[in-house]
């Protein structure tokens, strides 16, 4: 443990960070967003006061000096990081923000609603540039590839219906490519893993299954499968490197996940904390 920042007065929602900084970004359900140093002294070195309710997206430029925020009070909020000035701040109607994900080398974020929507919007006026083709079911999170071509977003369900991740191409067309069924229950996270020397194009999924699951990303055929017996439902995924994952989960901490070749590709759980 290099440090521990202890501020927010409630439950934090989320945690965001870009690989060449060592600034860290975190929302709590007390309305609040804040920045720390990794390095520096264990209080906050920004705050981002506004939002009315739980802060339930973030979202930082490539280079570090933007902040995007959304919230279930309805509204997008851009923030200069150095200043903690809101910068500017657009609300919709029923847009309950489920998560933000900034484009890489773009001015572009994708948001994903409660409405069962998935919005590109433009950092620079703080407006839609596009809205994705509706889903059925609430849309719980998304991810962008590193090359900025494609987003994927995750839906809520049971029983098998719904549960589904998607991809979406971000260029011309903004149609959607491919889905990735299999989750019995609402599937929480998705990720891009990133490319490594034996592995196609992956996405990885976790849900309230208790299942990890790795998928082909231009086929959708299902690669991997981890099941955390007694974890309970599964939320937030992160992928460290091209064969490592990171799984939240409600019960029983954060399982690290490792992927290996045998007679076939294999997801194991190596280590709980």
């Amino acid at each position: 443990v290099l440090g521990r920042f202890v501020s927010h007065e409630h439950e934090v929602t989320k945690v965001s960070c870009t690989h060449d900084s060592n600034r860290v970004f975190s929302a709590s359900r007390d309305r609040t967003v804040m920045m720390w140093e990794l390095h520096g002294t264990s209080g906050p070195r920004q705050r981002f006061p506004g939002h009315d309710l739980v802060v339930t997206g973030l979202a930082v430029s490539p280079d570090a000096t933007r902040l995007c925020t959304g919230s279930r009070d309805n509204t997008i909020r851009k923030w200069d990081v150095e200043t903690g000035e809101c910068l500017c701040r657009a609300a919709l109607s029923r847009n309950l923000v489920t998560d933000l994900c900034w484009v890489p080398g773009e001015p572009y974020v994708i948001q994903t609603s409660e409405d069962k929507t998935v919005r590109m919007w433009d950092s620079r006026e703080l407006r839609v540039a596009h809205m994705f083709q509706g889903k059925q079911h609430i849309q719980t999170s998304c991810d962008v590839s590193q090359d900025g071509r494609y987003c994927v977003s995750s839906s809520s369900g049971f029983a098998g219906e719904g549960c589904e991740a998607t991809l979406w191409d971000l260029r011309q067309t903004k149609s959607r490519v491919c889905e990735y069924r299999g989750h019995l229950q609402t599937t929480a996270s998705c990720v891009f893993l990133p490319r490594g020397p034996a592995l196609t194009p992956s996405i990885a999924t976790s849900s309230h299954d208790s299942k990890v699951k790795v998928w082909d990303r231009d086929t959708g055929a299902c690669l991997a499968t981890a099941c955390l017996e007694g974890a309970g439902p599964l939320a937030s995924l992160a992928a460290c490197e091209s064969s490592t994952l990171l799984c939240a989960s409600f019960r029983s901490g954060i399982h690290v996940l490792q992927l290996g070749h045998r007679e076939e590709l294999e997801l194991e759980e190596v280590a709980v904390f």
